[in-house]
């Protein structure tokens, strides 16, 4: 079952209008098998493919390489090593430290050393296993601890404070401290990492590739082959899932595939085999965190020190900034009174962690929901009374503890609404019935919310452009630098520019993102990739339709700004033509139907020597409701229902949206529940393939699912005052962890908080339940 927010259907044939639901502009394709992705692209002829040789070892120094048997292989045309690149070895996207190939020093296991090319895909990886590399093993560091202990850091650390909080916690008379082992995830997107590389005339470079930020790509490529950026065009299409796995990660294989073309003059394609897929590129940031919060004797927040360590792996890559946001993120949607909040970016031997849904908010976010749950068990109060009690906006409590005001908070009348359509105060009263009836399975019950701020933290990435051009019949292509990963960002693109010359959707083309196009573009990432883009394509339909509104008035001797654009026609006062007829006229009398559009996200700042400021435009709030069943002989559990009411302002795709909430929810519920990342003792990922990485199926579903949007538009100029959706339903999985530890906590009447790290796998579920258990015990 699912409930959803009453919407008028959209009808393509019709004007296309934005705010109403409409299916994906590649649904069709998609399910069909038509849409075109990298793998898919008809080959070029000549054809060679690539294979990588990696490291076998964690932490070492290469002393030998013996590649001899690997050129004589069959079908091998090339192979390189870091000698063989010809400009820049290091792609770290903001910072040094991610050679593109290892030299001397191994970094971490499945680190690229060399790589092949050959006639075919067989041939190459076959190759590659021919390999003769010596490398003397070094002490490896594999933990945020030993990290800690050692000083070893990728960036220094960062601190936020808000008043005196020793002196808060020490006057307070509840006092309470915890610690957060919070595992990583592994971005599992159905296409792969994909690269194809086509040489031009002399020097040039055309790439395709599956990657969320073409313009690092075009740049890191043109650093490597030593030439200048305007020589390389990146075209992206479409990715099949992201996730931020292809913000950064994508760039070493269109580098790699790159070098073979300008050395080689053929076409190359680089595809990673999905074992080494999930080994040789990053993750969410396992984070290790703890806490220590002091209350009132209400459970009202008196001071609040938070300890986030991030394991960064090897380098920098986006680590400052992904620590930087669970910083931000780590009061949620609660006052931290006075606070102090650490983040420490650690250094281990593992694979360069990268962006992920939510950069870093989910794991700062959950140590708040931690924080709710143990004041509620002390003190012996519903948890969602806690969280009613400590949210923003009572008392002049409307400061972030990095001094940015709450302003247009929805979380309480959101909060309250929710709680209202799910029963909840009636649920809670039959769940603590039954489970005093029930001697194996156990229900838990939870509402949590979600702030989430909305703007990259890294202010110069918050602009976009893009590239409008009508056409003699009225039809029309909009190019921007945004890309398409499956979340409808070009279906809501197309929306915005047909909504603004009244005409069908079916009009408007959305191109490939393509960096001689629109340049210099920033990563679609942050869940700014409407609100950017968005705002940017709006701007060039206003340039166009002045052009035209200055021309049809000037004809009809009226005022531009009384001219309308509207189902098809172009309306001034009781004169009308069709729009298609004025693009004609316009055209014969030279006037310009093409345009560029610009944006940049206002009111933003941020002054990290001080840790204040104003990092985010806006917030986008939300709330779920999870119920959940527990075996306590097994520590197997199942999702029963969820309830979400979530705010993404006036919906440009209520469609769309609703399907980004659902989806979103589900890959948190799996950071949550059943995705472990697993390394063995030497530092290899032993969880690196879909047999022993569990993601979320059809089966974990909840039953009832019910999804509702929040109607209130954005109180901030967003595009048609919509809000940001891709990240923030993320987090509204905390609901269902919170609610594991609930029906964990029944079995001692809800006096005490157990200690269950995420993933709360049905294994970490049973310690829990013996935990508890042995506590009862004890009492008895």
């Amino acid at each position: 079952m699912r409930k959803l927010i009453e919407q008028p259907g959209f009808d393509s044939a019709n004007q296309g209008a934005a705010g109403k639901s409409h299916k994906h502009e590649s649904a069709a394709r998609q399910v069909s098998g038509q849409a075109r992705y990298v793998d898919d692209m008809p080959e070029a002829a000549n054809l060679h493919h690539v294979a990588v040789g990696v490291s076998p070892v964690t932490s070492g120094t290469i002393t030998a390489i013996d590649l001899s048997q690997v050129k004589s292989s069959p079908g091998v045309i090339d192979v390189i090593t870091v000698d063989d690149i010809p400009g820049h070895k290091d792609i770290g996207p903001v910072f040094p430290g991610d050679p593109l190939l290892a030299n001397t020093e191994v970094l971490y296991h499945s680190q690229p050393i060399f790589a092949v090319l050959a006639s075919n895909v067989t041939l190459a990886r076959q190759a590659v296993l021919k390999a003769k590399v010596d490398i003397a093993d070094t002490q490896a560091c594999l933990s945020v601890d030993q990290a800690k202990t050692q000083d070893n850091f990728v960036r220094p650390p960062h601190f936020m404070h808000s008043g005196d909080f020793e002196k808060s916690y020490q006057q307070s008379p509840i006092q309470i401290e915890g610690e957060m082992l919070i595992g990583g995830q592994e971005h599992m997107y159905l296409e792969g990492q994909v690269s194809m590389a086509i040489p031009e005339e002399e020097d040039r470079m055309l790439v395709y590739t599956s990657s969320q930020h073409p313009s690092e790509v075009q740049k890191l490529i043109a650093e490597v082959l030593d030439i200048k950026l305007h020589k390389v065009v990146v075209d992206m299409r479409r990715m099949g899932g992201g996730f931020g796995g292809k913000e950064t990660q994508a760039a070493q294989w269109a580098c790699i595939a790159a070098i073979f073309a300008s050395r080689n003059k053929v076409a190359v394609k680089l595809r990673l085999p999905r074992m080494l897929d999930m080994m040789a590129t990053g993750k969410r940031h396992p984070f290790e965190n703890r806490f220590k919060v002091a209350t009132d004797n209400q459970g009202l927040i008196q001071a609040t020190h938070v300890e986030i360590n991030g394991n960064c792996g090897h380098s920098p890559d986006l680590s400052d900034a992904i620590v930087d946001r669970a910083m931000f993120h780590a009061d949620n949607g609660y006052f931290l009174a006075d606070s102090y909040i650490e983040g420490h970016r650690c250094r281990t031997n593992q694979v360069s962690h990268t962006a992920y849904r939510g950069f870093g908010g989910p794991q700062g976010m959950i140590v708040a929901e931690a924080m709710m749950d143990a004041i509620a068990r002390k003190l012996g109060k519903d948890p969602l009374a806690v969280r009613k009690l400590n949210l923003y906006g009572k008392d002049n409590r409307n400061t972030t503890q990095y001094g940015m005001q709450v302003e247009h908070n929805l979380l309480a009348d959101l909060i309250d609404k929710l709680e209202v359509s799910c029963d909840y105060q009636l649920r809670r009263t039959q769940i603590a019935e039954f489970n005093k009836n029930s001697s194996v399975i156990k229900k838990g019950l939870s509402l949590t919310p979600v702030k989430f701020g909305i703007s990259f933290t890294a202010k110069h990435l918050n602009q976009a452009g893009a590239l409008l051009h009508i056409y003699t019949d009225g039809s029309m292509q909009i190019n921007h630098g945004g890309t398409e990963m499956g979340q409808g960002l070009h279906t809501k693109i197309g929306q915005i520019v047909a909504n603004e010359f009244g005409v069908p959707l079916s009009h408007v083309e959305v191109t490939a993102t393509r960096t001689d196009k629109v340049p210099n573009t920033s990563p679609t990432a942050a869940s700014s990739g409407t609100d950017l883009n968005g705002k940017a394509a709006q701007n060039a339909c206003l340039a166009i339709k002045h052009r035209l509104a200055e021309f049809y008035a000037e004809q009809l001797q009226g005022d531009p700004k009384q001219v309308v654009f509207t189902e098809q026609n172009v309306v001034l006062g009781d004169a009308k033509i069709a729009f298609a007829e004025l693009i004609q006229q316009a055209y014969m009398n030279r006037i310009s139907l093409s345009a560029t559009g610009f944006y940049k996200t206002p009111k933003i700042h941020y002054d990290r020597n001080t840790g204040k400021g104003r990092p985010f435009f806006y917030f986008a709030y939300g709330a779920s409701c999870s119920e959940v069943s527990i075996d306590t002989l097994t520590g197997e559990y199942k999702v029963d229902r969820v309830d979400i009411l979530h705010d993404v302002g006036k919906s440009l795709n209520p469609a769309l949206d609703i399907g980004q909430i659902e989806g979103g929810f589900i890959q948190g519920m799996g950071w949550l529940t059943t995705e472990e990342l697993l390394w063995d003792d030497t530092g290899k990922l032993t969880s690196n393939n879909p047999a022993t990485y569990k993601i979320p199926a059809i089966g974990d579903t909840p039953e009832i699912f019910n999804v509702d949007l929040y109607p209130r538009a954005n109180d901030e100029d967003s595009i048609y005052h919509s809000k940001a959706v891709g990240e923030p339903p993320f987090m509204l999985a905390n609901s269902v962890w919170c609610a594991l530890k609930d029906a964990i906590s029944s079995i001692t009447d809800y006096q005490i908080d157990p200690v269950l790290h995420p993933p709360a796998t049905p294994e970490k579920v049973y310690n829990a339940i013996e935990q508890a258990q042995t506590w009862l015990e004890k009492q008895s």
